[in-house]
């Protein structure tokens, strides 16, 4: 099983007491604001989504780990790679995402996870993409108004952000295609 570490956190695979902290993180309206239509997740429906993310690390050797906190063994909430299935203008790519609770907000947390998890990407999974997309300013929650920010390998190893890509429309500066693992 694949597990990361940084200085202050631990990337690892789901277990079934990660549900209920997971599901206090989908439970909270602010949370969940900008994610899909806005709407909260019960424990059962973060049970069902943990299982779907668990899925998707058999089918594609990647998935969503649960981010615990190193010093504490908290669970923060998530964050990894997925093919965003529910965004067919971007497709075919792999999208980083995170959602942490907002205990943990503000601290820098999604910044050393995403580092982590971009890097295993690149480096153990061989991808030459991950793509990012956010919610447009002033689009409503569930608006399916998005940008698409790609980033990309630096020579340096780090992600550096790519140009601004508008999902559906091939512009100059954006990749078109994402190959899978082999």
């Amino acid at each position: 099983m694949v597990t990361l570490e940084t200085s202050r956190l631990v990337l690892r695979r789901w277990r079934e007491e990660d549900v209920a902290p997971m599901a206090a993180v989908n439970g909270d309206p602010e949370v969940m604001r900008w994610i899909r239509d806005g709407g909260v997740r019960d424990e059962r429906q973060t049970r069902d989504g943990i299982r779907a993310w668990e899925s998707e690390w058999e089918a594609e050797g990647f998935g969503l780990f649960a981010v615990e906190i190193r010093s504490t063994g908290e669970l923060a909430g998530f964050t990894g790679l997925s093919v965003p299935r529910f965004l067919p203008e971007v497709l075919p790519a792999v999208e980083i995402g995170w959602r942490l609770g907002r205990a943990h907000w503000g601290a820098g947390l999604a910044t050393e996870a995403a580092r982590a998890v971009v890097r295993f990407g690149f480096e153990e999974r061989g991808l030459d993409r991950i793509v990012s997309t956010r919610m447009r300013p002033g689009s409503p929650p569930g608006s399916g108004t998005r940008r698409l920010l790609p980033p990309r390998r630096s020579p340096a190893g780090e992600v550096e952000k790519a140009a601004e890509c508008n999902p559906g429309v091939q512009s100059p500066g954006c990749p078109s295609h994402h190959p899978r693992p082999g």
